[in-house]
């Protein structure tokens, strides 16, 4: 009797604590559906450009579901793969082909390849049936008397592949280390500045602070200036561990690395001071986690955002991480500069004056201060 009258009490007080019931219950769904999407989602086809290539080549590239761009001149091979997002330019000098991979997705950037050196195999191939086929002819017209007949063999095509970015030996780790460094960041900062923060609340430090004369945002800023000095202590030792022990691949500044993920943390803690307003105890800040934390991994880079569908791609670019993503894999693995990471770092600064506004009007209305 005793232990149902327990069981008794548990149910009655899931049943009073509806918002976590309903996060139990419906979480996961959401997760689920999402996750989904994603994975279904239709791979968009790679877009190559081509220059002196004959028809018969971009027919049959066509075939192989590769969008080709034909180009009459091109000044700046690297600006031209940038600034009209193609995953590849192929280009021809005689019998040699030289194909130049943006490599910004390894695994994509292999599939081009193996699609593109089938494709020019196949047509030498057909050349070499041609060619076999002409000299037959020839052959049984003269079997009795006549010159000597040579058979014209094809020359082999020789394919000169670079990359844009990377090697040929770039793992899909390079991609996701970068993201990987920021994620963490943002996750342990996000989760121990909330945590803190609601203990200040449940332990009465917070109405004590409430007994003084201070004002709202001091006590935000305050806490942001507390908390956002240990940020920093993480953030340069989670950086440093990442590139100097684990040698992630970093072919820009680290100097930019530590701006990006200083930013990040600067976000999380902000966000999670807002998010601990509306949690009661330390188990519903956990709640906060599939809704918030969750998706940010999944709009930062690791799966690639231009074949999500619209409204996905609308959802990824209202994540911090989608920004701090695409501007670490700028500096460590593409290794580019201020001028290429300066919009991301622009919209995160956007994301934590947001927040820390919130934040103000969130002490207003639920600490009654």
């Amino acid at each position: 009797m005793r232990t149902l009258a327990f069981v008794k009490r548990i149910i009655q007080q899931m049943f009073r604590d509806k918002r976590t019931l309903g996060l139990m219950m419906v979480a996961p769904l959401v997760i689920m559906t999402l996750m989904h999407f994603l994975f279904t989602s239709d791979t968009p086809n790679p877009k190559l450009g081509v220059i002196n290539n004959d028809a018969a080549l971009i027919k049959d590239l066509k075939n192989k579901d590769i969008d080709v761009k034909k180009y009459t001149k091109v000044d700046n091979l690297k600006t031209t793969i940038v600034d009209d997002q193609l995953d590849g330019f192929l280009t021809k000098s005689g019998s040699t082909y030289k194909l130049t991979l943006k490599n910004t997705d390894p695994a994509a950037a292999k599939g081009l390849q193996m699609k593109v050196q089938q494709t020019i195999a196949a047509q030498t191939a057909e050349k070499q049936k041609e060619g076999l086929s002409s000299f037959m002819k020839v052959l049984q017209t003269k079997l009795h008397g006549g010159p000597p007949l040579k058979l014209e063999t094809v020359n082999v095509p020789k394919v000169n592949t670079s990359y844009l970015y990377g090697s040929k030996d770039t793992s899909f780790f390079d991609l996701l280390g970068p993201i990987l460094v920021g994620f963490f960041v943002f996750f342990f900062v996000f989760l121990i500045s909330g945590i803190a923060l609601l203990r200040e609340r449940t332990t009465g430090t917070l109405d004590r602070l409430l007994a003084t004369p201070i004002k709202r945002h001091n006590i935000v800023f305050g806490y942001l200036a507390g908390y956002g000095l240990f940020a920093i202590v993480q953030t340069v030792i989670v950086v440093y561990y990442a590139v100097k022990v684990l040698d992630i691949v970093l072919v820009g500044s680290i100097g930019y690395v530590i701006l990006i993920n200083l930013m990040l943390a600067l976000v999380a803690l902000s966000l999670g001071i807002l998010l601990s307003a509306f949690a009661n105890s330390e188990f519903q800040m956990m709640q906060f986690i599939p809704i918030v934390i969750i998706p940010q991994i999944f709009f930062a880079g690791i799966l690639p955002v231009d074949g999500m569908a619209n409204w996905l791609q609308v959802i990824a670019k209202c994540m911090p991480m989608y920004y701090g993503g695409d501007a670490l894999q700028t500096v460590m693995y593409k290794g580019l500069g201020w001028s290429d990471i300066q919009y991301d770092i622009y919209v995160l600064f956007g994301f934590a004056v947001i927040f820390i506004v919130l934040n103000v009007f969130a002490l207003k209305k639920y600490r009654k201060i």
